[in-house]
């Protein structure tokens, strides 16, 4: 399984949702064992100022940006795919 890096802000809705999406989608039994290290920007800048991006939540799989902005369900299941 390769590894899941999500860059969030506690109080974006977009990540909210983003977070809601993963929490449901981890339930199923093909994304369970699936490890996301969880980085809030603000708390940790030094990690975040290493990656390019612009927008959160952003999605890293294997240090390769896959999504970032708004999500819907289906981008969250394309991430999680990415990863096996």
């Amino acid at each position: 399984m390769k590894q899941v890096k999500l860059f969030y802000l506690r109080m974006c809705p977009y990540c909210l949702k983003a977070l809601k999406y993963l929490e449901e989608l981890k339930k199923e039994e093909r994304y369970k064992d699936i490890e996301i290290e969880m980085i809030e920007e603000n708390k940790h800048p030094e990690i975040a100022d290493q990656y390019d991006y612009f927008y959160v939540p952003t999605f890293y799989v294997d240090e390769v940006k896959v999504f970032e902005g708004k999500p819907t369900l289906e981008d969250i299941k394309r991430v999680l795919e990415q990863s096996l």
